[in-house]
């Protein structure tokens, strides 16, 4: 009884060593975590401190105001060194000669020279002025007295466009339709071999109601053809669509009996 006394108290103690030893261990553990958070504050602290903060602002847009266009130079005269007299594609007198009643009026500007006063000038194939003009000459030419050329720019409006023909739309049984539906004759080889029936013709009709192409698409073999002769010849009224006459492709019925 002795023994197993001494054994236990044995035991006993060695448990509390053990539960001494964790306690101290997760005791020193803790600590550890507490210092090192409080040193990773102190330490971001720091580099805050030595940081460069730059501190951005939002600033609104100039509005900078359009500038006006400049407008273009205007082309210089042509002048030539060696010519002394004015050359003109069209002698065209001054607005400022108010004794002259021009023929026509127009808006339209007028890229041409005009001819100059006291200067002789002669017909070419450019507009250019002398250097040195030389004076008019006292003769009775007709430069001085020209009307003054205007052009009038065109009023009218432009043309309408052309209409976009359409496909042919299709009308069907075209038979109630027709202005001059010819009847076919009935052929005699087809009334000798006893052959009747309906033969069906499909046709074409142009924006005048004439029927431009005709094939039998059904019927007898004996019947076919006076049925397409009658389909050509027959006169239909004109189709519109919109207001635009079309083409219309359909089916004229041909009843043979006997």
């Amino acid at each position: 009884m002795f023994e197993n006394l001494v054994e236990s108290n044995s035991h006993r103690e060695d448990t509390a060593r053990k539960g001494s030893f964790l306690l101290i261990t997760a005791g020193v553990y803790v600590i550890l975590g507490v210092a090192f958070f409080i040193a990773g504050i102190l330490w971001y602290n720091a580099q805050l401190d030595v940081q460069n903060l730059e501190l951005t602002s939002l600033v609104a847009p100039v509005i900078v105001p359009d500038q006006p266009k400049a407008e273009a130079p205007k082309p210089a005269e042509k002048v030539n060194i060696n010519q002394q007299v004015d050359v003109r594609k069209t002698l065209m007198a001054d607005v400022t000669r108010t004794d002259l009643v021009p023929k026509e009026i127009s808006v339209k500007k007028n890229d041409e020279l005009p001819v100059r006063a006291n200067v002789r000038t002669v017909i070419g194939s450019c507009d250019s002025n002398a250097a040195a003009p030389m004076a008019a000459g006292s003769g009775t030419g007709g430069l001085g007295t020209a009307p003054a050329k205007v052009v009038i720019a065109s009023d009218e409006p432009p043309p309408p466009p052309k209409p976009t023909p359409h496909a042919p739309i299709s009308g069907g049984v075209l038979n109630g339709r027709a202005v001059r539906l010819v009847t076919p004759p009935y052929p005699a080889i087809a009334r000798s071999a006893h052959a009747s029936g309906a033969v069906q013709v499909q046709v074409l009709i142009d924006e005048n109601g004439n029927v431009i192409s005709a094939s039998a698409v059904s019927g007898h073999p004996l019947l076919r053809a006076a049925a397409v002769a009658a389909a050509r010849a027959s006169k239909f009224s004109p189709t519109k669509l919109s207001g635009q006459p079309v083409k219309v492709n359909g089916v004229i019925v041909y009843n043979f009996t006997q």
